[in-house]
């Protein structure tokens, strides 16, 4: 190929000399590269005869020495190949820039001669090797950017000798060994970027030699010791992170004296001990601070004029009493805070009442899952900038405060799960017009559900059920055309019918209004919601036969008409609807013939029971023939009752047997056939196989390698309903399946955090045969899983299951919290191993929760990784999802948990699954996304979200679009970070975490 180009641009060779035109010996050199590398998507096109080698494209030539190449800038344009040493004979080359593309093999050594060079940047690559001890030779450099390779090796003590270089930035690649003190030589050094590599050794004191550095980042490395006092004089920080090593030692109290401009501040995950000096405070630009160790919250944190957002969340912090509340009295003198958040700590006692002094900037305040109790303070209105209240998971008492009805700007208020009560006030309500999201549920609020409520225009999602609301539902909540995800009003007192105008909501996805007192008929209008999956009206005093407009209800999946008082046939309409996998028509007053096509055909996904008139269908429902087909039988099969009547006896005889058999068989075993998980009631076999109807396919979630997960509502004593749950059957006879077993109870055995799904308790016993019988119970999650809502079913309505960019950012960065919990603040590190979409369960409120750790393992504390024996359970994790390095060698690491969320992440991005038949010959989803994402992003982005993105024009006034498109760049990057190929190369989940809520805004 290189002779090739050599003769076919001859004509700017030695010929070309005596013009002052580009020397032979440049043409050589270009023409090198050209020859290593291949174009897939022709950005090198210009390269050719007809353009002078000063019109290529990436090439830059002096303007007063004519035939001098300056510049070569071929950045993002998705080269593949090697770096040409030849390059080193463009001799007055200032910047040379082959960033973001897929160059591999090692960096020349030769690059050391170009000693005018003043940028070298190969960033996000592919390249090997160690860092050529001869770019020290490149005595001008300004910028050496060598970040996300795969370069190994030390850092060798040359690089000392680049006095000129300002931006030395080499995260993310493999590098070991120590940090050499010659780099506290470069005097003109600005940003010092050595993060995720695995550097060892302690900080050499050399680095608080440099004055003018404003950037020090040595986080997720090795690194050991105390943070050397000089660092804590250079007054020109801004950020500072050290986090995710194994530092020591306290903060000396002075320590922040000398940083006023200190912006960023991140030392997290290490072993300091200590508080935190009170010094803190002359940090006085300080913007972002996460706090992720000490037990006690930061001192006069309140001085933190210029702090913006303040996250502490997953913590052990406490508050009890006003006195250790007063870090939030002090947080008031913070006047551009925008976001605080406190979920998952054992904060408690009175809720403070100087939350409400907080900055009129914050708009988004968490304290979900603590042990708050009290009221909400009356003068919460005055944060009027509030977008997102989020309370949920406490014992908050009261009402809702009149003043919420000034958070004219709220969007989000979860006050869910706690002890309130009291009437709503319909001011609250009707004043708050921008709200997309209400959720009231698991409380004791009382009265009627006011009027006021049809003013909010833009509600996505409204939860208001288990509370103790009565009356009849205001026909105004039906004029909410915008409610799409859900609508919950189950288990309160409700009465009267429902009002006709439900057929405004053409949106809606889920209906539940089971357990209530609602009356009358079934509206007819319900047939307009064409888009409904989910209609849950049992247990009501509903009458009157069931409409026959809703047989346009295509899309549905699950309907319950149960407990009611419906009579009339049942219509055959259902048999027609391909999507419905559950019909529960039980006790009512239907008559007549059961239809046989569709779901009918299948038994154990409808249920009829309780209605005595009924007739014929399919043997399993047990019903009696209808009257024209026993006048039939009666004459032509009389033989045929006696031989069935005396198959049935013999039948009851071996079951008999088989029953006395069985019982002695479970009296000889010695074990315990019931256990439980601490602090969990016992739950039997017998109570599992009555609360899933024999575990019918009817109550089928998903099916496993080891098991199945099956629906349960589990009653009491005395018959009254408890709960519902998911219940995971292990299939014993699976090898592995056991050990599955075991490794899921001892991973999630002290697991508490919202994003994690909770284990109820396990049963162990023996099942009606004698045989042993091993399940896990969780928390049932009713909206399925991420993969149900990434890949619908072909038959499903097309909006049915369209998840916004806005959505699954958020369930990203819920799935991330989980992760980062596993991995970093759970104690002793846990390891998933099966990261995928259909792991990842979402609740009625969407948030995540990573589920299924049958695979999962638990790595010695202090280790990052964890080698099985060669007979342990073989290939962990889902072909597509897990790492490379798992089929090579079984190496468990939470390094490998990133690479399935980064195919995760690439999989909601593009809509495409990690195994479509298109990924073949070598091809992955990774290279597929990397190759395109720069130039051709939109043409591979999931088809929903490119409708989202391109459906209103981007303006100067409109930026929202543009937006959009820069939230999917930045999640294709984020997801190539993750699944790169080399374990060192992919990012940290505290990282990911601060990228995705950097992306989030």
């Amino acid at each position: 190929m290189f002779l090739f180009f050599t003769l076919f641009l001859y004509p700017y060779g030695a010929a070309s000399l005596a013009n002052g035109d580009v020397t032979a010996v440049q043409m050589h050199a270009l023409l090198s590269l050209r020859g290593m590398v291949s174009d897939p998507f022709g950005s090198l096109l210009s390269w050719n005869s007809s353009n002078h080698p000063c019109k290529w494209r990436g090439v830059g030539c002096s303007r007063k020495h004519a035939g001098r190449i300056v510049e070569l800038n071929l950045n993002s344009l998705g080269l593949i190949g090697g770096i040409s040493p030849l390059l080193a004979n463009l001799s007055y080359l200032r910047v040379l820039d082959l960033g973001e593309n897929q160059l591999r093999g090692h960096i020349p050594s030769d690059l050391g001669h170009l000693r005018r060079l003043r940028v070298l940047n190969l960033t996000m690559n592919s390249l090997q090797g160690s860092i050529p001890t001869s770019l020290r030779g490149c005595t001008q450099l300004t910028k050496l950017i060598l970040a996300r390779n795969q370069l190994h090796g030390e850092i060798q003590g040359e690089l000392g000798a680049l006095r000129n270089l300002a931006i030395l930035k080499l995260q993310t690649n493999a590098l070991s060994g120590k940090i050499p003190s010659s780099l506290g030589n470069m005097s003109s050094l600005l940003i010092l970027s050595l993060s995720n590599n695995s550097l060892s050794g302690m900080i050499p004191a050399s680095l608080g030699n440099l004055p003018n550095l404003r950037q020090i980042f040595l986080s997720q490395n090795r690194l050991t010791g105390t943070i050397p006092s000089p660092i804590w004089n250079i007054s020109s920080l801004v950020g500072f992170s050290v986090r995710d090593n194994k530092l020591t030692g306290t903060i000396p109290p002075n320590a922040f004296n000398d940083l006023p401009l200190l912006e960023l501040l991140f030392m997290g995950n290490n072993k300091f001990h200590g508080d935190l000096p009170s010094s803190l405070t002359n940090a006085t630009s300080l913007v972002q601070f996460e706090h992720f160790f000490f037990d006690t919250t930061p001192p006069d944190i309140g001085e933190l004029q210029s702090l913006q957002w303040l996250a502490l969340f997953d913590n052990a912090l406490q508050a009890k009493n006003p006195h250790e509340w007063e870090f939030i009295q002090a947080l008031t003198n913070c006047t551009q805070l925008q976001g605080l958040e406190l979920d998952n700590n054992r904060f408690g006692g009175a809720f403070p009442s100087a939350v409400s002094n907080l900055s009129i900037t914050l708009y988004h305040l968490s304290l979900t899952g603590n042990e708050i109790s009290g009221h909400i303070p009356r003068e919460v209105g005055n944060l009027v900038g509030l977008s997102s209240l989020q309370l949920q998971e406490n014992y908050i008492t009261g009402s809702l405060p009149s003043s919420l009805s000034m958070l004219q700007n709220l969007r989000v208020l979860w006050v869910g799960d706690n002890n309130m009560e009291g009437q709503v006030q319909p001011s609250i309500l009707g004043n708050l017009t921008e709200l997309i999201d209400l959720s009231l549920l698991l409380n004791a609020f009382t009265g009627t559900i006011p009027n006021t409520i049809g003013n909010m225009a833009s509600l996505l999602k409204l939860d208001l059920s288990s509370n103790n609301f009565t009356g009849t539902v205001p026909s105004s909540l039906f004029n909410i055309t915008t409610l799409s995800v859900f609508l919950d009003i189950s288990y309160n007192y409700l009465e009267g019918p429902i009002p006709p105008e439900i057929g405004n909501l053409q949106n809606l996805v889920v209906f539940n209004a089971m357990f209530n007192r609602f009356s009358g008929e079934i509206p007819s209008t319900l047939g307009k919601c064409l888009i409904l999956q989910n209609i849950f009206l049992q247990n009501n005093l509903i009458m009157g036969n069931i409409p026959s407009l809703l047989s346009g209800l295509k899309g549905l999946e699950i309907l319950d008409l149960s407990s009611n008082k419906l009579s009339g046939q049942i219509p055959k309409f259902f048999g027609d609807f391909s999507s419905l996998s559950y019909l529960n028509l039980s006790f009512n007053d239907f008559y007549g013939e059961v239809p046989t096509i569709g779901i009918f055909a299948n038994s154990t996904v409808v249920s009829v029971l309780g209605n005595s008139k009924l007739c014929g269908g399919v043997h399993g429902l047990h019903l009696s023939p209808c009257p024209i087909q026993i006048s039939k039988r009666r004459h032509k099969f009389p033989k045929l009752v006696i031989i069935v009547s005396l198959v049935a006896t013999t039948i009851c005889v071996l079951l008999l047997l088989l029953f006395f058999l069985a019982c002695h068989k479970k009296r000889t075993r010695g074990n315990n056939p019931t256990i439980s998980m601490p602090g969990h009631k016992l739950v039997s076999y017998q109570q599992l196989a009555h609360g899933t109807n024999g575990f019918s396919t009817a109550n089928l979630l998903g099916n496993g390698s080891y098991g199945s997960v099956y629906r349960a509502t589990l009653h009491d004593d005395i018959g009254e309903q408890e709960s519902i749950v998911a219940v995971k059957v292990l299939k014993l006879t699976t090898p592995g399946a056991l050990k599955s077993f075991t490794f899921e109870c001892e991973a999630m055995r002290n697991l508490r955090h919202r994003n994690l799904v909770k284990i109820i308790t396990t049963c162990s016993s023996i099942d009606f045969n004698g045989n042993d019988f091993k399940a896990i119970l969780f928390d049932f999650m009713p909206t399925g899983s991420l993969g149900e809502w990434l890949h619908p079913n072909s038959n499903h309505q097309p909006e049915a299951r369209h998840l916004s960019l806005a959505q699954r950012l958020i369930i990203l960065l819920d799935v991330a919290y989980a992760l980062d919990y596993l991995h970093c603040s759970g104690g002793t590190p846990i390891v998933h191993c099966d990261l995928k979409p259909s792991n990842v369960l979402l609740d009625s409120d969407m948030v995540a929760h990573v589920g299924d750790f049958g695979l999962s393992r638990i790595l010695a504390e202090g280790c990052s990784y964890f080698q099985p024996s060669t007979n342990s359970m073989g290939f962990r994790g889902t072909i597509g999802y897990a790492p490379p390095e798992y089929g090579a060698g079984n190496m468990v690491s939470t390094h490998g948990d990133i690479y399935s969320y980064g195919i995760l992440i690439l999989e909601m991005v593009t809509g495409r699954r990690p195994t479509d038949d298109m990924f073949d010959q070598g091809l992955s989803l990774h290279k597929y996304v990397e190759v395109a994402f720069d130039n051709r992003a939109m043409d591979i982005a999931d088809p929903e979200l490119v409708k989202e993105v391109e459906h209103v024009p981007t303006t100067t006034d409109n930026p929202t679009n543009q937006r959009k498109v820069d939230t999917l760049i930045s999640l294709f990057k984020l997801g190539i970070f993750c699944s790169e190929e080399i374990p060192s190369s992919r990012i940290s989940t505290k990282d990911i975490v601060n990228e995705l809520r950097a992306i989030k805004g």
